[in-house]
């Protein structure tokens, strides 16, 4: 990027003296512990941080620029720095806008293809999947972590390289308005929703709201842009229909039940001596069949790959590249643990209550005893109670052998009330009692699911698991 682009975006700095205006930088900065010379230096505001506290030693330390809020530095100030330190100095109204003005810049400069990823469940999974089906292509930029909101965003486009054939980024949300705000920073091609679930549900009160909410994403869509669905959702459509005429392409598992509209990608899963397939392909007579093995377990993972799969096929991948496919998520995430003769199922990273759902219903299609350690689920406002009741209804419904609730309050009540009747039932207060609950019904061969929202830390099960299930404890117990 040039100097000359910011006078574009927000016209003459304060200056010491005029800087070239073919001058480049290189880099961007938001982390004073990653200054170097060359770089802009862009101080964001947190509730516990504000960068403007070292805008003067960005400047000491060679930045060829910086930003500034002007409620946080006037003009006055801002030339007496510049003329102490060198430099220039842009002022504008709140940085964290003005860094994502950058983002969407670096992104209008480049030429790869941006697919933008929300929905209430399955974000992250869906990113990753998308990654690994277009690998053929050449190296995809996809976000990391939590990268999915109004610096992470920016932060995943400005990364972007001439190297890069397509670029991922997800769009998280907590309430109205934000994915508008990414959708118009990433300006997609391509936009991916993945469902309308009820988390948040507390922040927006409704799935309608929420609806609207995710349905955002197409704001900035081009034109002449895709938005990929899975079919079946009434209100997906409904919300979808009134902020976008564009096309649409939906996908859907055979046996799925049927929506308001056809689906125009279907699969269907397949058993064989090399595990699971996804045999799919397009909805239409004669259309020729792909072979595709499952890379996650379940089938909501199955249909998340068919949402991947669609956007390959409108990028031009060869379906015969796509037939074994590398997928790396993040921890606490669909991962599969062997602790002793125990077989782990990973999911403490987060929970709604849709993902909670399709979780027991992976667990329960495993060999053998099935037991879970669920938590509360949060922020699901005044539904929370029938939300955690259901919870608990469908682990007896699937006849779990056991069930651990490490929840308090009127989530835990309801979590236990719902379950009532499985043979082992346990509500306690912490990680520590429910590892002890578990170990005294567990034995090789069982299968465990853990499954909670971030704020539970359920996570911190597992070393205490892993000790006593190790080979060398699995000994001593014995």
């Amino acid at each position: 990027m040039r100097l000359a682009n910011l006078v574009e975006l927000w016209g003459k700095p304060i200056e010491a003296a005029p800087a070239d205006p073919a001058a480049s930088f290189s880099r961007i900065c938001t982390d004073s512990r990653e200054l170097e010379p060359g770089c802009l230096f862009v101080p964001l505001v947190g509730e516990r941080f504000d960068g403007h506290r070292f805008l003067e030693a960005a400047l000491e330390q060679g930045a060829l620029a910086a930003l500034a809020q002007r409620d946080r530095l006037s003009a006055e100030q801002a030339e007496a720095l510049v003329a102490a330190r060198g430099g220039r100095i842009w002022l504008v109204d709140d940085t964290q806008a003005a860094y994502q003005e950058l983002g969407r810049l670096w992104r209008r400069q480049g030429s790869a293809p941006v697919i933008a990823v929300t929905g209430s469940a399955g974000k992250t999974t869906t990113r990753e999947l998308i990654r690994a089906v277009l690998a053929p292509l050449g190296p995809v930029l996809a976000s990391v972590g939590n990268e999915n909101n109004d610096i992470g965003v920016p932060l995943t486009l400005l990364k972007a390289g001439g190297e890069h054939r397509a670029v991922v980024v997800e769009m998280g949300m907590r309430g109205l308005g934000e994915i508008e705000r990414l959708s118009r920073c990433a300006e997609p091609d391509i936009t991916v929703i993945t469902n309308i679930g009820t988390a948040h549900i507390g922040r927006l009160g409704s799935r309608e709201a929420i609806a609207t909410a995710k349905c955002e994403i197409v704001s900035a869509l081009r034109p002449d842009g895709m938005v990929v669905i899975p079919a079946g959702d009434p209100l997906l459509e409904t919300s979808l229909a009134a902020v976008w005429s564009g096309r649409v392409i939906r996908v859907a598992l055979h046996d799925d039940p049927p929506g308001p509209e056809p689906a125009q990608v279907l699969g269907r899963i397949e058993s064989g001596a090399d595990g699971e397939q996804l045999i799919w392909g397009l909805a239409e007579p004669g259309a020729a069949e792909h072979s595709t093995e499952l890379p996650l377990p379940g089938r909501h993972n199955a249909r998340n790959l068919l949402l991947a799969l669609a956007v390959a096929s409108e990028l031009g991948v060869d379906p015969l590249q796509l037939r074994h496919l590398e997928v790396a998520l993040p921890g606490g995430r669909s991962r599969r643990i062997r602790l002793g003769g125990i077989e782990v199922l990973d999911e403490t990273y987060n929970a709604s209550p849709e993902a909670m759902l399709a979780a027991l219903d992976l667990l329960a299609a495993q060999p053998g005893r099935r037991f879970a350690a669920l938590g509360t689920m949060l922020e699901l406002g005044e539904q929370s109670s029938e939300l955690h009741r259901r919870v608990g209804e469908r682990a007896r419904a699937l006849g779990l052998d056991g069930l651990v609730i490490v929840a308090s309050g009127a989530e835990g009540e309801a979590l236990l009330a719902g379950a009532a009747g499985l043979p082992r039932l346990e509500r306690l207060d912490s990680p520590a009692e429910a590892a002890r609950a578990l170990l005294g019904w567990l034995e090789a061969g069982d299968h465990l699911l853990l499954k909670a929202s971030r704020g539970v830390a359920l996570e911190r099960l597992l070393p205490l698991l892993e000790q006593e299930l190790s080979p060398a404890a699995g000994s001593s117990r014995a």
